[in-house]
């Protein structure tokens, strides 16, 4: 688990590119409206949708609470190291099992179902800009899973290792 406590990230071993902490450094140092190096839980999680994550998602939705602790309000909110700690935790390294199904749960859209359906991989589309058709995005669930009407963990698992499908 995260420790409530800020701590420094290890950057140079982190599960994210260069070009992505880039990013995460733009959308942090814009909603760092004051130039404190830190920002509110608020400020947080506008900059978490700038960058494309959808805060209702409760893995977001978990790592800002981890965030927002009395120590963050006390010092004026969250340090750019602090978040980047925290979005390497949840992301997790990408080429591990654990990895994986952190970011697996970050496309899920209902969380009762536990698995990738239409619904989110349209939501993807339209979050990467790519506006996919409703049959591109059918013709992807059928190659994608056993059952073309959603994706499992273990389908998603092994797509991602082969890095094709």
């Amino acid at each position: 688990m995260l420790s409530r406590k800020a701590k420094k990230p290890a950057v140079t071993s982190s599960s994210l590119s260069t070009e992505e902490v880039q990013e995460i450094r733009t959308a942090f140092e814009l909603f760092d409206t004051n130039n404190t190096g830190r920002i509110s839980p608020s400020e947080l999680k506008q900059a978490m949708q700038s960058l494309g994550f959808d805060t209702r998602n409760p893995i977001i939705y978990n790592m800002i609470g981890d965030l927002d602790t009395k120590d963050a309000a006390k010092e004026g909110g969250v340090t750019f190291e602090t978040l980047l700690d925290a979005i390497n935790y949840r992301l997790g390294d990408k080429d591990s099992r654990e990895g994986l199904r952190r970011l697996y749960e970050l496309f899920i859209d209902d969380p009762d179902t536990k698995t990738i359906t239409i619904n989110a991989l349209k939501k993807v589309s339209k979050d990467l800009g790519e506006n996919m058709r409703q049959d591109e995005l059918s013709e992807m669930l059928t190659r994608a899973s056993k059952n073309g009407v959603e994706i499992t963990f273990d389908e998603f698992y092994d797509i991602m290792v082969k890095k094709s499908f």
